[in-house]
């Protein structure tokens, strides 16, 4: 068989034989935070199949039952692995609904921050001049402010606006709006740096000599070319929309309790804490901690195998 006539190999076969993949094989770290990853991913998808009981059904609830310490205590009960709340709900159960709600509002808000972060470095990146000026000076003034100061002036302007009429499906929105208002700065500036290499290079030249538009340049030659570091920057930012979503519940200003995040879970149960029932807040706090660590090593080590300078 000639070697015109071989077939390539499929994208599947080219990354299993790519720096990335070796680098990814010999980092044990990478692999276990990978695999943390995928379980709490998982635990979250499967929640309505593998919870005892759903925690905000009331026809499931039995006052009972409530403040029972984790199974392996003396008064312990059976099914309720890890305790209950003082409203007769499981915790591992509330744990596992917990974890959809807030790995959504994170990853929804990365894709807003994303999206345009991107799209403003993009812009500012490729036409220069007062645009360039104008988005960065902006980024900039932005910088000054924490991200959860951001996050917690925009919530509270719409709820404001809103006159505290909002819905569930527009309270989780003006969170991930709210989320994504605060990290976009990020992705603008790498975005805009990678551009104003890019766009003096040959395939940009011959894109304008060809007569193509500014748009389709930047969006199907240049854009593609310096979407590398924004998936790093996306990965380590999802552990923090999720400790920011986690921080505005608890402090009242995020989702309401009748919503399951994570961090709804842990204002709860801080107020049980000095009272002896430890578990209400223990193992919301745990699982939060958990997932926040694993994806910040799995951002980590992307980062890194990214950078050619450590090739």
């Amino acid at each position: 068989m000639s070697l015109a006539s071989a077939t390539p190999p499929s994208r599947w076969a080219k990354f299993l034989d790519s720096d990335v993949f070796a680098s990814f094989r010999r980092s044990k770290l990478a692999m276990a935070a990978l695999a943390v990853t995928v379980l709490f991913f998982a635990l979250a998808i499967a929640a309505p199949w593998i919870s005892p009981q759903n925690p905000y059904d009331p026809a499931q609830l039995d006052l009972i039952n409530s403040n029972l310490p984790p199974i392996w205590s003396p008064d312990g009960q059976s099914p309720f692995l890890v305790g209950t709340d003082d409203q007769g709900r499981d915790v591992l159960s509330a744990v596992f609904y917990g974890l959809r709600l807030s790995l959504v509002v994170g990853l929804l808000g990365v894709l807003v921050s994303g999206t345009l972060g991107a799209a403003l470095g993009l812009i500012a990146g490729y036409f220069g001049g007062f645009v360039d000026t104008l988005i960065m000076r902006v980024a900039d003034v932005q910088l000054t402010f924490p991200a959860i100061l951001i996050a917690l002036v925009v919530d509270g302007v719409a709820k404001a606006a809103a006159g505290g009429g909002l819905d569930t499906n527009a309270t989780i929105g003006l969170i991930v709006v709210s989320i994504g208002l605060s990290f976009w700065v990020q992705y603008a500036r790498t975005v805009r740096s990678s551009v104003l290499v890019e766009k003096n290079k040959d395939y940009v030249q011959a894109g304008r000599l060809i007569g193509l538009s500014s748009p389709v340049i930047m969006v199907r030659h240049v854009l593609p070319n310096v979407l590398g570091p924004v998936f790093v920057i996306a990965t380590i930012n999802l552990a923090l929309a999720i400790i920011t979503e986690a921080t505005l519940s608890f402090l009242g200003t995020g989702l309401p309790e009748t919503m399951p995040s994570l961090g709804t879970l842990i204002r709860t149960g801080n107020r049980f804490l000095f009272s002896g029932e430890w578990w209400i807040v223990a193992f919301p706090g745990l699982a939060l901690a958990g997932l926040v660590l694993a994806i910040n090593l799995l951002g980590d080590w992307l980062r890194d195998a990214l950078n050619p300078k450590l090739q």
